[in-house]
């Protein structure tokens, strides 16, 4: 599988890129900052953009997502598309405005979403965001999981729309993972559900 992750951005938020082995398609999660430069990356790669997919509807995940996405379709769970018509009423916190996307669809929790030669089944795991939701790449052992986990911590779920109940219950669902799953996060380094299971402290409380 091809993978590789953009992170120069004053957050540090991960914008995932993969796709299977071999293709020319690749498959953009959370383009919130950049999108030159994430364009860059693929056409360094050999690869084209098949569609984007968003973890959550924060700026700093979906900021320049519509400027990215001029001709592939962008994805998000509906609880989370009111930030793209007023990102602060929605509970954005700021006087921040999403990028316009062009061809703005929505997954639930369950779909499999088939792009680049990957299958990713949708896990809407709100807390952070109502929408928030991780992506698991079918016979690949891994997922992404936005704003949900990190490397030792977790998401906050202290924000205007957030739901600390709803947070809990989807960590308790991410638990759910195989241990040998790797967890590609919305931040920082990757980790595995496993080390999160026995070593982070958010994770023990939940379980």
């Amino acid at each position: 599988m091809y993978l590789d992750v953009f992170d120069r951005n004053p957050y540090g938020t991960n914008c995932w890129l993969l796709s299977a082995e071999g293709g020319d398609e690749a498959i953009v999660v959370d383009p919130g900052f950049e999108p030159d430069a994430v364009h860059a990356m693929l056409d360094a790669a050999g690869k084209r953009p098949a569609a984007v997919l968003l973890t959550h509807a924060h700026v700093d995940h979906a900021g320049a997502a519509g400027t990215f996405a001029a001709d592939v379709p962008v994805y998000v769970h509906p609880d989370d598309l009111p930030a793209f018509t007023d990102y602060p009423a929605w509970g954005g916190g700021s006087a921040a405005q999403l990028d316009t996307v062009g061809d703005l669809r929505t997954f639930v929790d369950g779909d499999v979403l088939r792009f680049a030669g990957l299958s990713l089944e949708v896990l809407h795991t709100p807390g952070h965001t109502p929408g928030s939701s991780c992506f698991r790449i079918e016979d690949a052992i891994v997922v992404l999981s936005g704003d949900l986990v990190f490397a030792g911590t977790i998401g906050r779920s202290d924000f205007a729309n957030s739901d600390p109940a709803a947070m809990r219950r989807s960590l308790i669902r991410f638990l759910t993972l195989p241990d040998a799953t790797r967890v590609l996060p919305g931040h920082g380094a990757e980790t595995t559900v496993g080390t999160e299971r026995a070593s982070n402290p958010f994770l023990r409380e939940a379980g």
